[in-house]
């Protein structure tokens, strides 16, 4: 099992190990990224490769809206640290447990990720070329 250290971000910190953000405030709580957020918690590893696995573990969880359970307060929702960590521990551990299948399933998630973000990148282009035929069109 992985070692791992879940904590409060404080803005203007850096961290030398492999680490990984993860939002606490709003409806998308949950949410991995390697840049930080204002309010995130900061989850530290000893290696880039279970900084990687348990990262996707993090997507795959928040993809889910698994936190929507855990969420408090009633104006802007957020997750409490214990909470988060309690519940983060032992989802990783139950998802990890069946090593080779989560590794095939990470391989997926990443190609997954690098197709929508060429397709993004395709819709992108398309919408260009179209404003540049409309375009044409209107200094005629």
């Amino acid at each position: 099992m992985q070692n791992y250290i879940i904590k409060s971000h404080k803005v203007g910190t850096s961290y030398n190990k492999p680490h990984f953000f993860t939002l606490n405030k709003g409806m998308n709580s949950g949410k991995p990224q390697n840049e930080p957020f204002t309010n995130s918690f900061v989850i530290i590893f000893d290696n880039e490769k279970d900084c990687e696995n348990i990262f996707w573990v993090a997507y795959s969880l928040w993809k889910s809206k698994f936190w929507h359970q855990h969420l408090v307060g009633s104006v802007i929702s957020f997750l409490r640290l214990p909470d988060f960590k309690k519940e983060f521990f032992s989802k990783s551990a139950q998802l990890m447990e069946e090593y080779e299948a989560h590794i095939k399933h990470v391989e997926t998630l990443k190609l997954l990720a690098q197709k929508e973000k060429q397709f993004h990148e395709n819709i992108n282009l398309i919408n260009d070329m179209r404003r540049v035929i409309i375009h044409r069109y209107s200094n005629k």
